[in-house]
């Protein structure tokens, strides 16, 4: 490059840099991978430290995280939050190691998968959660403590020995991998965009202006590392880890203390070959000191610490020939373009499909059949198809159309509904798409949980005529079996399928009620609104009879979800299914497994506000256990509101119509005693 050049690329690097953090922190819509923009990040750091003359005042080099606020409010770390300096290779690695060992003597290492999640800030006084703030600029960051306080696993009150009298817990909030794949499945059978990743899931479930949307997303949260602190030091970074967990913080599993850098080593390949097999993302292997006496002497830059590295696996995203666009049908009737390519490996598997989730996408992303695609698979998430390589176009690509009638029965497809984006097939009774993916997905561990009723299993009772819907599953025996070579032997006696097949439908009969709604693919319907509706109403004869302004009150339903139950249970053919399953033997009720005095049976509470010892979650489960609903709206047949910290219009409703208002003492004697 030529020097008088060299000013004008550190300026546009910073340019580029700066809106690629904003796209990241801020809209969490990235539009690179991870890998480019280490690289070019990598690009401006080398040209930085070879002319320091021509660094700008303002590089991005020079902050920690994004830059950027949000319209939260921003209160400062009382410790600056840095970020981690990376490196993409044993030689960089081994340059890290050989810095560190010229500064200090004799250590330790402690080495832990890098979780791919949103920083967070924790600050505890006299054991209290008093403050939750993201990262930010590393100097300040956005408050989200009433947010932060609904995740599951998170202390509103450290618990133990030696609480310190100040803390700042430094830690990722992230989505496990399962948890988003089916928050995906839910965002895309409403029609929207689902996430692109579980990273950017985590950042807008923590962003949002309603806890209440924030509860409704099951994420977590590991700790590692501490900012301010008074009243306790640790000699260890490993120390620290133990006795955090010691007080109610949760820790990672995946970490280890070791006495060489060969063993680091060892500890990175160990987890880039097992990288799909932790429960959530990550993208590489964070390296500390693990003495903190060496961590303070080796200190820091402006905006890293010397004493710890991150070694970042390579992006996984390939390139491949993406053949054609097909369509598939889903359970609900929705209809998914696909992209069907040339195989290809990436995340450790073969992949020849990926979704493209409907025609708007398509048209986003601008891909054309025949097109060179880019292709990233994150984990165990189905593999996306980020865009073309338009380079590589030769003019024959074509245009994916989007067929007019239903693949499988041939039934006009069209939107369900005004503004829906995705189009469906009406023919939910008898389209063999949609009938095969609702008994398939009947035994999935989502819903009923039967090993046997795979796809195959599946495609051989409807072609022998065994079961004409899911109404005739539980009906099946034995002698019905006999029917299907797919479940006999050679010799025509009943093969292993069978007795499975009969064994896990028996098992099945005795789910809970929360999984039988489930199962029965009312549209937005999951785990978190059935369990909600089982609790609540107590049998399904009673969620059945529910009118849609009484289910839309329930804490996790909603009116969407309420409308989609109301419409369900009012189609005659659903009717007849249930009739079925109720004659086989099909748990109905919701069996209360507490044994926690009924304090509060027939009462109705609202939770507003923030409570010290509860999330909300953890609030609404300790009215349902003790007998009582948990409601989210105020309304003269509610008995109780409790209000905790910033709690809206909802005590104020409260006020307006006279109903009683417990703090958190006055709930607490409600749930034992029954009185405030």
């Amino acid at each position: 490059m030529a020097k008088d050049s060299i000013p004008e690329r550190i300026r546009q690097l910073g340019d580029e840099i700066r809106d690629h953090q904003y796209r990241y922190y801020v809209l969490d819509k990235p539009v690179i991978s991870d890998g480019e923009f280490d690289q070019l990040w990598q690009e401006l750091v080398k040209l930085e430290g070879k002319y320091p003359q021509y660094r700008e005042s303002d590089s991005p080099t020079a902050d920690v995280g994004g830059g950027f606020a949000t319209h939260f409010e921003t209160y400062d770390h009382l410790e600056k939050m840095m970020s981690l300096d990376n490196v993409f290779d044993e030689t960089e690695l081994d340059a890290w190691f050989e810095r560190v060992r010229k500064e200090t003597k004799e250590k330790s290492w402690l080495c832990e998968v890098k979780v791919d999640g949103l920083a967070i800030n924790l600050r505890y006084e006299k054991g209290i959660l008093v403050r939750a703030l993201t990262r930010g600029n590393g100097v300040s960051g956005e408050d989200v403590t009433l947010n932060v306080k609904t995740i599951q696993g998170v202390p509103h009150r450290l618990a133990g020995k030696k609480i310190p009298e100040l803390i700042e817990v430094r830690g990722e909030v992230y989505f496990p991998i399962a948890a988003f794949n089916e928050l995906n499945e839910s965002i895309e059978e409403s029609g929207k965009t689902p996430f692109a990743n579980p990273r950017n899931a985590a950042a807008g479930s923590l962003r949002q202006k309603d806890p209440r949307v924030t509860a409704g997303r099951p994420l977590s949260l590991i700790v590692h590392g501490v900012g301010a602190i008074s009243g306790i030091e640790f000699e260890t970074q490993s120390e620290a880890y133990t006795i955090l967990a010691s007080w109610g913080l949760p820790i990672s599993k995946h970490y280890a203390v070791v006495a060489t850098q060969r063993e680091v080593k060892e500890f990175i390949a160990k987890y880039q070959e097992r990288r799909h097999k932790v429960e959530h993302e990550i993208d590489g292997v964070v390296v500390k000191v693990n003495e903190r006496d060496l961590q303070r002497s080796l200190g820091a830059t402006s905006r890293a610490p010397k004493w710890a590295i991150a070694y970042k696996y390579p992006p996984e995203e390939v390139t491949t020939k993406l053949l054609d666009i097909r369509v598939s049908v889903g359970r609900t009737g929705r209809v998914t373009p696909f992209g069907f390519m040339e195989p290809v490996k990436v995340a450790g598997s073969t992949v020849t499909n990926a979704t493209l989730h409907n025609l708007d996408e398509v048209q986003r992303k601008g891909v054309l059949i025949g097109d060179t695609v880019i292709l990233r698979k994150a984990g165990d998430v189905i593999p996306e198809i980020l865009g073309p390589v338009i380079e590589k176009r030769t003019g024959k690509e074509v245009a994916f159309v989007m067929p007019k009638t239903c693949p499988e029965c041939g039934t006009t497809l069209r939107a369900m509904s005004e503004g829906d984006v995705d189009i469906r097939c009406p023919n939910a009774r008898s389209c063999p798409a949609q009938l095969r993916e609702r008994i398939y997905y009947i035994g999935s561990r989502a819903a009923l949980d039967i090993d046997i009723l795979g796809y195959e299993s599946v495609q051989a009772l409807l072609d022998s005529k065994l079961i004409v819907d899911e109404g005739d599953l539980f009906s099946l025996t034995a002698n019905d079996l006999k029917k299907s070579p797919f479940f006999c032997k050679k010799d025509g006696s009943l093969g292993a399928n069978a007795e499975k097949l009969i064994s896990g439908l028996d098992e099945a009969r005795r789910r809970p009620l929360w999984r039988v709604l489930v199962a029965l693919s009312i549209r937005h319907v999951g785990p978190t609104a059935a369990q909600a509706l089982a609790k609540v109403f107590g049998n399904l004869d009673a969620i059945s009879r529910a009118e849609e302004s009484e289910l839309s009150e329930i804490d996790g339903v909603g009116g969407v979800i309420a409308a989609s139950i109301r419409e369900w249970f009012d189609v005659d053919w659903h009717r007849e299914i249930l009739s079925k399953w109720r004659a086989a033997g099909v748990n109905f009720t919701h069996v209360v497994a507490s044994d926690k005095p009924q304090t509060l049976q027939g009462l109705t509470l609202v939770v507003t506000g923030g409570l010290q010892n509860f999330t909300r979650d953890g609030a609404s489960e300790a009215i349902t256990e003790r007998g009582g609903k948990a409601a989210s709206s105020v309304s003269k047949k509610t008995d109780y509101v409790v209000v905790g910290e910033d709690p809206g219009s909802k005590a104020t409703k409260a006020a307006e119509l006279g109903v009683a208002i417990l703090d958190e003492a006055g709930f607490i004697r409600l749930l034992e005693t029954g009185k405030p």
